[in-house]
């Protein structure tokens, strides 16, 4: 019956090394899927808050160029001068939304680095 007993445990000694190891490169892989996370987390925040504050800063600059050019051109060109600050606007806001558009649609792929590291996994275990 020890014969028996010492047989099994040493065919089991390759398949549970074999498992750790498949875990083992499960583990650093969701590792690596939590920092990319982490550091994709941060540099959306960090770009939120800078295009909020951009976008504060450029309404406010707006509204003063609007002013400024409203009493500017107020006793002979009123509707005008309004008139083509409003088309400029328009034509900036029009162009922002083309490039927020066209940046959603050519985003890198998240996780880049984990799927090229599954990849090599995956053909590190094909080789025979």
């Amino acid at each position: 019956m020890t014969i028996d007993t010492k047989s099994q445990r040493a065919d089991h000694g390759p398949v549970r090394r074999i498992l750790s190891s498949v875990f083992a490169i499960l583990q650093t892989r969701l590792e690596l899927i939590g920092i990319e996370l982490a550091e994709e987390k941060d540099r959306l925040l960090t770009v939120l808050f800078l295009g909020i504050a951009a976008m504060m800063l450029a309404m406010l600059a707006l509204i003063a160029l609007t002013a400024l050019v409203a009493i500017a051109f107020w006793d002979t060109y009123r509707w005008q001068a309004l008139a083509a600050i409003t088309a400029a606007y328009a034509l900036a806001a029009v162009f922002c939304g083309v490039k927020a558009r066209n940046g959603l649609h050519h985003a890198p792929v998240v996780f880049e680095a984990t799927l090229n590291e599954f990849e090599k996994d995956r053909e590190m275990f094909r080789k025979p």
